[in-house]
């Protein structure tokens, strides 16, 4: 425990808030992991000052324990801290930092176990994951994906960290993420209904979002493992004008999704666009909106009957639960990965918050999973098929 107190202490200092660069962390735990004889890739970004990172040790076949965790945190700027956000702090069983929960702890304990392990003589793989940019979407794992499936292989089974109080999750919603630009006509206000407004198009389509939103509620498929348990639709910004006098041409509107695994993605996005025609066919040659989309994620669905499930549960004695929030977990799952999420912390109860703290409690839950997953896995007991 000490060694992840120390590691945990590390990461935190590093400020990863999504809109900086990561590297400086990514250099200290691939310099932890080349020391221990792990063979490891770095995976540049090709847009931004940021990388992934893949590692591994043991036998270079398919099987083994994957672990995966994100670099990334939330701004504390703006939030009412007692405690430097960027800076480990203890009181209690209790250790404060931004990403303590989300999710640097568990990064601290994939640490942890990698120091464990390297000296062991390994029946199967341990391979490690650690992503960027998910805070924002997933991003970073999507666009490492095309890479993601030659490095990582066929483990038998992935762990995402991301806090469940050490509960086994088995679901959580897709969510897509989209921008609409639209176009009216610009007039001066004394003339309003000679021209086209495009902050009144754009509420036009506003109305179309909540009508898809009522049907869902009203008729589309539920799941009551969730606490909202249908697909959502949610718009999060509108802007547009410039004067108070002047007719606006230009919006902008920023919505998204979070669909069931009974939805389809591909089907809600081809009905936002026909809502969108919808709303244009009224005004002519006067409107226009644009959809553009920007981030998203699928969602996860795992029978509870499944075997890593209760594999993964006789590591940690969780029950099983689904998340509302998004994971990585889809993207591994997608690429063929039996995946599950369980990491410590509560994310109701401390992500995203001023004060962030991960407990001692949770900490130690979460090192005695993971070597439990190494003892069965890496060392020879379930390394074949689970």
């Amino acid at each position: 425990m000490t060694l992840s107190l120390e590691v945990l202490e590390r990461l935190v200092a590093f400020d990863t808030v999504s809109d900086r660069s990561n590297l400086a962390m990514i250099d200290y735990v691939e310099d932890f992991l080349r020391s221990r004889g792990f063979r490891v890739q770095r995976i540049a970004d090709a847009e931004d000052d940021k990388a992934g990172l893949y590692a591994e040790i043991g036998p270079s076949v398919d099987g083994g324990l994957l672990l995966s965790a994100h670099s990334d945190v939330v701004p504390a700027a703006g939030q009412d801290w007692s405690v430097p956000p960027f800076k480990l702090t203890r009181q209690g069983d209790r250790l404060f930092g931004r990403g303590t929960t989300d999710m640097k702890g568990f990064l601290a304990e994939m640490l942890a176990v990698a120091d464990a392990v390297h000296a062991r003589d390994l029946k199967a793989p341990l391979k490690l994951l650690v992503s960027y940019d998910e805070e924002i979407g997933c991003v970073g794992n999507s666009r490492m994906k095309t890479r993601l499936a030659a490095l990582l292989g066929r483990p038998r089974l992935a762990i995402v960290g991301e806090p469940t109080e050490m509960q086994v999750a088995i679901g959580h919603k897709g969510k897509r993420a989209y921008r609409a630009d639209i176009r009216g006509q610009a007039g001066h206000s004394a003339l309003a209904p000679s021209f086209v407004n495009a902050l009144h198009v754009a509420v036009d389509f506003v109305g179309k979002v909540r009508d898809m939103q009522k049907v869902a509620r009203d008729t589309g498929a539920r799941n009551a493992a969730y606490d909202v348990p249908y697909t959502t639709f949610h718009v999060g910004q509108l802007s547009g004008g410039t004067a108070l006098n002047l007719v606006p041409d230009r919006a902008t509107l920023l919505y998204e999704f979070r669909h069931l695994a009974e939805d389809d993605p591909d089907d809600i996005e081809a009905r936002l666009q026909q809502a969108a025609d919808a709303v244009v066919a009224a005004f002519p040659y006067a409107a226009q909106i644009s959809l553009h989309a920007l981030a998203g994620y699928p969602g996860l669905s795992v029978a509870a009957s499944d075997p890593i499930v209760s594999l993964a549960q006789s590591w940690c004695g969780g029950e099983t639960t689904h998340v509302a929030f998004g994971t990585e977990a889809g993207v591994l799952n997608e690429l063929g990965i039996p995946t599950i999420v369980c990491g410590p912390g509560s994310m109701a109860g401390q992500g995203h918050k001023p004060d962030e703290f991960i407990s001692m409690q949770q900490l130690s839950a979460c090192s005695l999973m993971l070597l439990n997953g190494a003892r069965d896995v890496l060392y020879g007991s379930c390394s074949g098929s689970i």
